[in-house]
């Protein structure tokens, strides 16, 4: 079976649906060690919807197929969102969601792309996936692969010279078949990220890297929607980055509000609660 980009749009429900499955996983997955990094998950869940139930072509059973689009995890420690991603697009199987950071197990609390399908990179020298994506693409083009490479990264990879480096490159090369999703959740293990190193105005800076650029609400779904169709379909042969200012921990009100959320520490009861929360909005989209 393969997951092709439709030509028509996917409903808003179906993606919806999608990424509350997402959201459930994280929970479950975070439940299993107590901790993790759930909020990133929480936050990305609607960007990782679109993305695996609209815009990547792949085949579930089959994650090394030359054919398929490239999805890159450059802030390997997001690692649990894939996993619940990937758990969603079938080609995890739900069952070994139990095993999440486990001895032996095939996911890891970090990205490793040599134990988990459908992972493509060990992620987590932050600033490396773009380089990775750029050098892909390239290959790709090279073989005459109309695939396209995805590069997720976190608004911390900002700070990191070589990301820049690798911005730079890939409009000089004229990319078109590479996409760039940043993550901009103002939150990295040092503090927010903006009082880290400023890194506005963010748009112009990619813009004037020779990229298109577009910024959305990455956790509205109709908005990341229209954002991933527009840098795919982008005509002109240049590299497209989609900007996604996220909340941490979205969906669950009481994780959103946590001033310290780049790593959680849940108490052993509000894993259930946070999923009861999920399910009772959910259930209330529905109705």
């Amino acid at each position: 079976m393969e997951h092709t980009h439709p030509s028509s749009g996917t409903p808003l429900a179906t993606l919806k649906c999608a990424a509350y499955r997402i959201r459930r996983y994280a929970l479950r997955m975070g439940e299993v060690q107590g901790q993790g990094y759930v909020g990133q998950a929480l936050g990305m869940a609607d960007i990782l919807a679109v993305a695996y139930r609209h815009a990547l072509h792949y085949r579930p059973d089959e994650p090394e197929w030359e054919g398929r689009d490239r999805f890159l995890l450059s802030h390997g420690h997001y690692a649990i969102a894939l996993y619940a991603a990937l758990l969603e697009a079938g080609i995890l199987p739900e069952e070994e969601l139990e095993t999440y950071g486990s001895d032996d197990s095939r996911l890891p609390m970090s990205g490793m792309a040599t134990y988990t399908p459908g992972m493509e990179i060990s992620g987590g020298s932050l600033g490396q996936g773009l380089s990775i994506a750029v050098g892909m693409a390239l290959g790709l083009r090279r073989k005459n692969n109309p695939a396209f490479v995805y590069n997720s990264m976190s608004d911390g990879e900002l700070d990191e010279g070589s990301t820049w480096e690798a911005a730079m490159s890939a409009a000089h090369f004229g990319l078109g078949n590479l996409i760039t999703l940043v993550d901009i959740n103002n939150q990295q293990a040092d503090g927010p990220s903006s009082k880290i190193l400023g890194f506005e105005p963010l748009a112009d800076k990619w813009e004037a890297f020779g990229w298109f650029v577009q910024r959305v609400d990455g956790n509205d779904i109709a908005a990341v929607l229209q954002a991933f169709d527009a840098a795919r379909n982008h005509p002109q042969p240049r590299p497209r980055v989609i900007l996604c200012d996220t909340l941490m921990g979205s969906g669950v009100p009481f994780l959103e509000q946590r001033d310290k959320n780049h790593f959680i520490r849940v108490e052993a009861d509000e894993w259930q609660q946070a999923i009861a929360i999920l399910d009772a909005h959910h259930a209330g989209e529905q109705a």
